[in-house]
């Protein structure tokens, strides 16, 4: 289904005095038929603006634009289309380069079907095959024990705060900056959440792109998050810190040490809606060991 944002510039004046503008701004709707007075009234209940005299908005257009999470949009109505499962992991292979410099998969036959056919009965045959693999291979989540040598491992996760997670998607494919600040988080409450940075940097993954440039998290986003009490983060890039930064993993290193679940190396993000998708990574319960793929997807 198509979703419409509106564009325009506002002036605001209030009842006990003062005001405010604003240029350039851009808000969810309804639908493109949307007017002029509707918009002004979204306008004024995403801000939370209190003792409203006027508004008056210029250059108003209605374009065709996926939703970002303005507030007092409605939600979607019990007669909504049937619940729909988005896949949002990068399918692994023999060979795929997920992070540069580190090994690729390599799937081996342990017991091929030919041979297994003098194993087992007439008609009966098996496939047994061995994959060798870094943990940090296509979309994974990273445990505590991955930045601290005290932290949970795999294997100590609780099953609840990584299946059915209520999702904030924050859309960000349009950022002016690579780094993505704690401001970008104000306006929602996420305690208990799966935040999911969508920045569309995985149309270039498993390309050369995807290894330089790529958005990344704030140490100031990663804390805001760690105080709001959020349960994971995922992001559709290279890393949810700044690999070009030297070294420093200011990110891995708040949200791990909070208990907070990191998924990195997310697609598809831009087809989920800013609320009200669930949310779910689980990886196998490895004991020792910090980093695993999973198969995460979001149902909406």
């Amino acid at each position: 289904m198509t979703e419409y944002r509106a564009h325009f510039d506002a002036s605001v004046s209030f009842v006990n005095g003062g005001g405010l503008t604003a240029e350039g701004f851009r808000l969810d709707v309804p639908s493109a038929s949307v007017g002029e007075e509707e918009v002004a009234e979204l306008f004024v209940r995403h801000l939370g603006l209190a003792l409203v005299g006027a508004v008056e908005l210029r250059d108003l257009r209605i374009v065709a634009e996926q939703h970002r999470g303005s507030r007092g949009m409605e939600t979607p109505s019990p007669g909504s289309p049937a619940r729909r499962v988005v896949d949002l992991s990068h399918r692994i292979r023999a060979g795929l380069v997920t992070y540069p410099g580190l090994p690729e998969p390599v799937i081996t036959p342990h017991l091929t079907r030919e041979d297994s056919r003098a194993r087992y009965a007439p008609g009966t045959e098996f496939a047994m095959d061995v994959i060798t693999m870094i943990g940090n291979t296509g979309t994974y989540l990273d445990s505590p024990y991955h930045r601290y040598a005290d932290g949970g491992d795999l294997a100590s996760l609780d099953l609840a705060t990584l299946v059915g997670l209520p999702a904030e998607v924050f859309h960000l494919a349009d950022a002016a900056e690579r780094g993505i600040p704690a401001s970008a988080f104000y306006d929602r409450d996420l305690a208990g959440t799966a935040v999911l940075l969508h920045t569309g940097w995985d149309t270039r993954f498993g390309t050369p792109d995807y290894a330089t440039g790529a958005p990344y998290l704030t140490e100031a986003g990663a804390q805001h998050l760690a105080n709001a009490g959020v349960t994971l983060v995922g992001i559709d890039s290279l890393n949810i810190d700044d690999t070009e930064s030297g070294g420093s993993r200011p990110a891995h290193s708040i949200l791990l040490a909070h208990g907070i679940h990191v998924v990195e190396h997310l697609t598809r993000l831009g087809d989920l809606p800013a609320r009200g998708a669930h949310f779910t990574a689980a990886p196998p319960a490895v004991e020792g060991f910090g980093t695993f793929p999973v198969r995460a997807f979001a149902e909406v």
